[in-house]
């Protein structure tokens, strides 16, 4: 590859390339290997991270990063505190050293955009993904900006999760989501308990060893650099009237309306009518970017200015992610005080 093929750089720092529909794109000079590109990154870290928290994600392109050891490096480079992955809602693959698949779920099955970790009490301030192997056909881990979501949304709606909130229910079981010593990574009950004690999650035993567990988090939060309020949630995320119709039909069927595996209320434990939900989710359409993957690919996204999430694809896949910059809710101003049922007790 040529060394004018990356001509965007600038010498004093990084030159942003803006198009409609796509997510901020730095192409970095050419590199002969690893070495010299986690340099540059780490040169380069204070103007990436300006940009992060002027668009909420940044693409960096040309990075020769090709398996979780060198991800890991290029993570060093530009995070500087690791963040754990908390109450796990989907499985992926450890590849240690902080280095996960970004999802294992069905290639066919497209992630509607989300804030990750939206409904614990601590969560990752900034998500790095990795493009080691790019799909045949679609595959782009989509964004968008959670701000202008919060500008776009229906005034009133709006005011309404400020007051209330949003309440997410979890039914944990082996046949439908995952088990709760997945989630909780461990097979005590005691210390599954103390941990919902210890992070504000309501929880009650089920027969057949299930469990469910309520817990009600802000809609809205400021993040605590740019001083912004943004939309983060997983309310439409994981609200049944988002799922495909005959799915849910088969869900309730199966496990009843207050059986689902995930289901979300407002804050008060009220339903959204199905022109509520759909609303939200127009609003996530109107704001999604993509760019599509090339091998090498780095994209910062930070997690409260920006959601995320993945389209279907054909053919092979990897791609890595990593954690980190953990932030506080209590640091990011919530409009809603967490609790564990819908009064706030």
């Amino acid at each position: 590859m040529p060394a004018t093929a990356h001509a965007t750089v600038t010498t004093t720092g990084i030159d942003p390339v803006r198009e409609p529909g796509k997510p901020v794109v730095v192409n970095t000079p050419y590199f002969d290997g690893l070495e010299p590109a986690v340099a540059w990154l780490t040169d380069h870290r204070a103007a990436i991270q300006a940009e992060l928290h002027r668009s909420g994600a940044v693409l960096l392109r040309g990075v020769p990063v090709g398996d979780a050891a060198g991800f890991a490096q290029a993570r060093d480079a530009l995070i500087e505190r690791r963040a754990g992955y908390k109450e796990k809602a989907t499985p992926r693959t450890d590849f240690g050293e902080g280095v996960f698949s970004s999802t294992d779920l069905p290639a066919i099955q497209p992630i509607r955009l989300h804030n990750e970790n939206s409904y614990t009490l601590d969560f990752p301030g900034v998500l790095l993904f990795g493009c080691v192997i790019a799909p045949e056909e679609g595959g782009a881990t989509t964004v968008g900006d959670m701000r202008e979501a919060l500008r776009l949304l229906p005034p009133e709606l709006v005011e309404r999760f400020a007051r209330a909130g949003w309440l997410l229910e979890r039914n944990y079981s082996e046949l439908a989501g995952l088990p709760w010593y997945k989630t909780f990574a461990t097979d005590d009950k005691a210390v599954a308990e103390a941990y919902c004690e210890e992070n504000t999650v309501g929880y009650e035993w089920l027969e057949d060893d299930g469990m469910r567990t309520r817990q009600r988090r802000s809609a809205i939060v400021t993040h605590p650099v740019t001083g912004e309020k943004s939309w983060f949630n997983h309310f439409a995320f994981w609200n049944s009237r988002t799922l495909d119709p005959d799915i849910r039909e088969v869900l309730v069927e199966t496990y009843g309306e207050g059986g689902l595996p995930f289901n979300t209320y407002l804050g008060d434990g009220s339903s959204l009518t199905d022109a509520e939900v759909d609303a939200v989710n127009a609003v996530y359409d109107r704001v999604t970017v993509r760019e599509t993957w090339q091998a090498g690919d780095l994209m910062l996204v930070d997690n409260i200015l920006c959601a995320h999430g993945r389209e279907a694809y054909r053919g092979d896949r990897k791609i890595l992610v990593a954690m980190g910059e953990p932030v506080a809710l209590a640091d990011c101003r919530p409009e809603t005080a967490p609790s564990t049922d819908l009064f706030g007790e």
